[in-house]
């Protein structure tokens, strides 16, 4: 039988993911992009639940992931002012209509000049530096949310909850604590969230690995909840499966909020917490030659 999922690469979902942005006016989330990649791959939920073996991620998620973040190479796509929206540039809109030999060779030829100007900005800090390691050449060419995703995945648990806690009070909660209760339903921590004249009793999760959160997780979650707060969140650095996201906002139970990996790298960029943002300017020169004929 040919296992689809075993064969599944990040570039299957180049054009889709293009092409589903188009759908959907241009601008979409995480997960309205991923609801409709599944719906025209129509895969299965026994193919939904396959995981890696040693990260324990979803499989078909995380390569809808990696697809997303190769396509913000040649700028096809960008990451939108609010969190976890994608959007669709015009050079994205132009690349749906071409063949998929071409845009896998724009993504390519892009990520291969990204690489060449990180290392050419490196050689020129410290000119005599050696570039022999290439496992340290390798890591410099990671985008930055994913050095910021392995730094968030190494940090202690207990240190994670406490960046939780700062993430939330700089998002404008009040009375944040930590709590980090064992059996206590997997709650670490609460907080209010105060809206104009209304506050909001919220309990929060935090989850730091590199797998995938279950809607088995989330349904414990909110069981835990029940009666002690408003609304309930759970933070992860790794991601949530599709039907964790939809237990998330099912009809008739609390609606739970959702930060994944992706989202809380972005989440940190906004805050300016531990991500530093410099703009660079550069000049685009160009040869007036109707003045040398002139003279």
């Amino acid at each position: 039988m040919n296992d689809r999922v075993a064969q599944l690469r990040k570039d299957d979902f180049y054009l889709p993911t293009l092409h589903v942005l188009e759908e959907l006016g241009g601008s979409a989330s995480i997960e309205e992009i991923e609801d409709k990649l599944i719906e025209k791959f129509g895969f299965t939920q026994d193919e939904l639940d396959r995981t890696y073996e040693v990260s324990g991620d979803n499989i078909v998620t995380d390569k809808m992931s990696w697809a997303r973040s190769y396509l913000k190479f040649p700028n096809f796509v960008a990451s939108g002012d609010t969190k976890g929206v994608w959007v669709l540039t015009e050079a994205g809109r132009a690349a749906a209509a071409l063949p998929f030999e071409t845009v896998q060779k724009n993504i390519r030829d892009a990520k291969r000049a990204r690489r060449a100007a990180q290392l050419a900005e490196r050689a020129a800090a410290a000119p005599t530096a050696a570039e022999t390691d290439e496992e340290q050449e390798e890591e410099r060419s990671l985008d930055w949310s994913d050095v910021l995703l392995a730094k968030l995945q190494s940090m202690d648990p207990s240190a994670f909850e406490r960046l939780a806690q700062r993430i939330l009070r700089e998002s404008g909660f009040i009375r944040v604590e930590v709590t980090g209760k064992s059996g206590d339903g997997g709650i670490d921590g609460h907080g209010v969230l105060r809206m104009n004249l209304i506050s909001f009793q919220v309990l929060f999760q935090c989850k730091r690995y590199k797998g995938s959160v279950t809607a088995g997780a989330v349904r414990d979650f909110r069981g835990a909840m029940q009666g002690r707060a408003d609304k309930g969140l759970i933070i992860t650095t790794g991601t949530f499966t599709p039907d964790a996201r939809r237990e998330a906002t099912r009809d008739g139970a609390p609606a739970i909020d959702l930060i994944d990996g992706e989202a809380l790298t972005d989440l940190l960029k906004s805050l300016k917490l531990g991500v530093r943002v410099e703009q660079v300017i550069s000049e685009r020169i160009g040869v007036e030659e109707a003045f040398f004929d002139e003279i």
